[in-house]
């Protein structure tokens, strides 16, 4: 069995799950502001619950290309508040904490968060894997090259599948030497590659079985959909359930969205395979 253990409890990841995205960041790039107060946070995550969400993702630092630079300071006063206000208004709530900062890992888990997903697999923190291990969280470590602020300006690789791979294993060997049991991959979607890239990513996402860890997913309304199609991310729903629906085929065990019902849908479809 493929499984993690979040807070006590064991996650069955056999059958693919759902993490529902909760941006509350003024500017990320699709629901940026627009979940700006307890009632607005706590109608939609109820929602992503009914709908099928395992994980509720809580993410205080845009990550989209380009996106500005904020504290710390700033990053911990915008997520603490909501990890503890879902905490006490659902009850067995699977919180994911977004922040590639250690010490906020660490504040947030103590508040009640069970899961940390960094977008830097501990690049842009060198103290980020010793507080996983003192932590023992699942812990979903994402390929990303240099830094939203700078990652879509020149991406270059030898070849995206083998240095993805590469970078990956090695990350992984270095958190197994630490203790750290339940590591998740996410090849990052967007983060620092080309559009020819991500579509190659996507093709042979079946390749990272190999890392023998649950693979996570986001491609959700990302410009990598929408851009060819020459639509707009409002517009890229059916864009997105066409791309999840491949990740799922290929092996995918967690599917990061911004529109649970139709993921939980694609997993349904795509379990009547088996």
């Amino acid at each position: 069995m493929k499984s993690i253990n979040c807070n006590g409890s064991l996650v069955n990841l056999d059958s693919p799950k759902i993490m529902g995205i909760l941006n509350i960041t003024p500017d990320s790039f699709f629901d940026g502001g627009k979940y700006s107060n307890p009632t607005k946070i706590i109608t939609q995550v109820d929602k992503m619950l009914n709908e099928g969400a395992t994980f509720i993702d809580v993410g205080a630092y845009s990550s989209r290309p380009g996106a500005k630079h904020i504290s710390e300071e700033e990053e911990l006063n915008r997520v603490l508040p909501v990890i503890k206000l879902l905490k006490s208004n659902f009850s067995n709530i699977l919180i994911s904490v977004d922040t590639f900062r250690s010490t906020i890992a660490k504040q947030c888990i103590d508040s009640g968060a069970c899961m940390v997903n960094d977008i830097s697999a501990g690049n842009l923190d060198t103290a980020m894997f010793s507080t996983i291990a003192s932590l023992q969280v699942p812990y979903i470590i994402m390929h990303m090259q240099g830094s939203p602020q700078n990652m879509q300006e020149n991406p270059k690789y030898n070849d995206v599948i083998k240095d993805v791979l590469f970078f990956f294993s090695k990350k992984i060997q270095n958190l197994y030497a630490l203790g750290i049991n339940d590591v998740i991959a996410d090849v990052g979607f967007g983060f620092g590659k080309t559009l020819e890239q991500n579509y190659k990513l996507l093709k042979y996402l079946d390749l990272f079985q190999s890392l023998e860890v649950p693979i996570l997913t986001g491609l959700s309304r990302k410009s990598m959909l929408f851009k060819p199609l020459e639509i707009t991310q409002n517009q890229a729903l059916n864009a997105t359930t066409a791309a999840n629906t491949i990740a799922l085929l290929n092996g995918t065990s967690i599917l990061r969205v911004h529109d649970v019902k139709e993921a939980a849908e694609a997993i349904k479809i795509v379990e009547l395979l088996k």
